[in-house]
């Protein structure tokens, strides 16, 4: 007796996008990727090559694919600014939806998914903060909730990609929402797992540099940026991002406790092999995200394929990633304005005062 698969599409075959077609296509077992959109004519040509041999429909409009017949599910992997539309209109089509983070850089257009998902309960609806699929951040988790470290009480988290000097950020940057909603939104969600997703906001204060992309000014962002938020429950958070590691991609948590410490990829190995050298003793690290993090994301599709066939729970709520956007824009807000945004016990914007 044949086992039943998700038949699922994946929308957008950038280079994100890509990698989730193939993670569904030949590392998913019980999902079949029957079909996958994009509007680039590079991306059309990739998917012919790569994708059509297997069987995988492709289309250049999205609307015709969400039609394509015996559809289920939805990967979304598109530019971060068609997030929220294009999800809104597969939960409408009746579909469930695994959208990559963030659901929009907007805190309204991302409650607008979630509205959109609690109007269809029987829809699974997850956005894809991949570091919560992470083999080794869930066992600094585990760790933490059996008491190993006391009160978890201040979080510090960074990610830090490897200097890329074609200027793609650049460009990036006009519709990524500022680099403390693209590039630190995953520490943001980990700060409110690790921390508690009830945590409400006190304060939020953030300050950046442009220490090679100077062009990023034009879009109001920066390399480097440093944020700090403090919660009511007498928690607080560090977040730095940055856009020039010279080595490679440097992406690590601490959790301090009351009685300890815990520490996720704090000294970063791409393998075991360490090379000494005249030059000195040196080792290889990832030299991207996703030489980091490629099994979350495996762990990430097989999960919400599980939650969808079974019709079980999905590992974390969708309303968490509307917290994150709004915490992200605050500290992007920060960034431009030199200004502290304080709430009160209920979360509400209270005052903003100078630095």
């Amino acid at each position: 007796m044949a086992t039943r698969k998700l038949k699922i599409a994946c929308a957008g075959l950038g280079r994100m996008g890509a990698r989730h077609a193939m993670n569904l296509l030949t590392r998913t077992p019980r999902a079949e990727l029957v079909a996958v959109f994009s509007p680039e004519p590079k991306e059309i040509d990739w998917a012919r090559r790569e994708l059509e041999p297997s069987g995988v429909k492709i289309y250049t409009d999205y609307d015709e694919m969400l039609s394509h017949p015996s559809l289920e599910a939805v990967l979304i992997a598109t530019v971060t600014t068609a997030h929220a539309e294009e999800a809104i209109k597969a939960i409408e089509a009746d579909k469930h939806v695994l959208c990559e983070k963030p659901l929009s850089t907007s805190v309204e257009i991302s409650q607008s998914v979630v509205d959109a998902a609690n109007r269809k309960p029987h829809l699974k609806v997850m956005c894809g903060f991949s570091r919560r699929f992470d083999s080794s951040y869930r066992e600094a988790y585990e760790r933490m909730e059996s008491g190993a470290i006391g009160r978890p009480s201040v979080f510090r988290s960074q990610t830090c990609d490897r200097l890329d000097k074609s200027g793609f950020f650049v460009a990036y940057a006009e519709f990524s929402g500022g680099i403390f909603v693209d590039c630190n939104i995953h520490d943001i969600d980990l700060a409110l797992w690790f921390l508690g997703q009830d945590s409400v906001v006190k304060s939020v204060v953030a300050m950046g540099i442009c220490a090679v992309e100077p062009d990023l000014r034009k879009h109001k962002d920066v390399d480097n940026g440093v944020g700090i938020v403090e919660f009511w429950n007498g928690k607080i958070a560090y977040f730095y991002s940055s856009r020039m590691m010279a080595a490679g991609q440097h992406d690590m948590t601490e959790i301090v406790g009351t009685n300890g410490k815990l520490a996720v990829n704090a000294n970063p190995v791409g393998s075991l092999v360490e090379m000494y050298e005249p030059t000195g003793v040196r080792r290889e690290i990832p030299s991207d995200y996703w030489g980091r993090f490629q099994n979350a994301f495996v762990t990430e599709a097989n999960e919400f394929t599980a939650a969808c066939l079974d019709n079980a729970k999905l590992p974390f709520k969708l309303s968490g990633a509307v917290q994150a956007v709004q915490i992200g824009c605050a500290l992007q807000e920060s960034l431009n304005t030199g200004k502290k945004i304080s709430y009160d016990e209920t979360g509400r914007r209270v005052e903003t005062a100078k630095l």
